[in-house]
């Protein structure tokens, strides 16, 4: 995700410094963007910058590059903003959000939503939590790889929102897996079916995109199945705080974890329906 992101940057005319915890996947970003500067660790990477995107797995992913000697905040200048992509928890973003404050900094949690091939075509949704000053300082600027940067309330909002966009997606897929399933099994010409149904009420992102995937049995691609049982682990942790109930989506975080036994952890996670066959 990280790499094309940072690619709309610098052709969008940025000044861009890159650090990735394997030191190969920068050195090759800096020399396919003439003019980006590859960085030893997140603070040297971070000395100069005003803006500092982040996208890394996980919450201990974000602290290891966020905090400690050679972590960013330690390296950024006063006033500078850390704009978080990582689908993390809430209390992380809230943890650092503090963090940055007692050194005269910005943070905003900024996940996103687009996989892939939304960051390669500068498409991405991202949904911010944060102060709104710091926030329209680095909208401008991720615009150069999203079609949305919306600032959804305080720190950790931003968070929060990816979890409800999550919930949605899990909902989504199982349902349009059973929908496969049960169209294969009654003799239809299940792609021919998606045709139609998708210009009604069941189009969706995931049909129009990961329909006739689904029907082809192919996989090896988007968003892996781990990741989303990462994101549901959230997102169910969540609920267990705030109260809500949660029955599907706690289903389909089981079957996800069926897909990963049937050896799928990389597997797009529209391989629910392979449960199904």
């Amino acid at each position: 995700m990280g790499y094309p992101m940072a690619g709309h940057l610098h052709l969008a005319g940025h000044q861009v410094s890159v650090y990735n915890r394997t030191a190969t996947k920068s050195i090759a970003f800096c020399e396919e963007y003439s003019g980006a500067v590859h960085g030893l660790t997140p603070k040297l990477a971070v000395a100069e910058a005003d803006i500092v995107f982040c996208c890394v797995g996980n919450d201990d992913d974000l602290r290891a590059v966020v905090l400690g000697d050679s972590g960013a905040l330690t390296g950024m200048k006063k006033g500078a903003v850390f704009v978080d992509h990582t689908t993390a928890s809430a209390d992380v973003a809230r943890e650092l959000y503090a963090a940055a404050q007692t050194k005269g900094l910005h943070f905003v949690d900024a996940p996103v939503s687009g996989g892939q091939a939304g960051a390669q075509n500068g498409a991405l949704t991202v949904m911010c939590g944060g102060d709104a000053a710091a926030f329209d300082a680095v909208r401008p600027v991720g615009m150069a790889f999203a079609k949305a940067f919306t600032l959804m309330g305080e720190s950790g909002a931003g968070q929060l929102t990816k979890m409800v966009n999550q919930i949605c997606i899990a909902g989504l897929v199982q349902g349009l897996s059973e929908a496969i399933a049960f169209g294969q099994k009654a003799g239809l010409d299940v792609n021919q079916v998606l045709d139609v149904i998708g210009k009604g009420a069941a189009q969706s992102w995931q049909l129009d995109n990961r329909g006739k995937t689904m029907v082809a049995d192919k996989f090896d691609f988007g968003f892996a199945v781990d990741w989303m049982r990462k994101d549901l682990g959230l997102v169910l942790d969540e609920a267990r705080r705030n109260g809500a109930r949660l029955p599907v989506t706690a289903l389909v975080d089981q079957f996800y974890a069926d897909v990963q036994a049937m050896g799928g952890q990389r597997w797009d996670t529209s391989s629910l329906v392979r449960r199904l066959k």
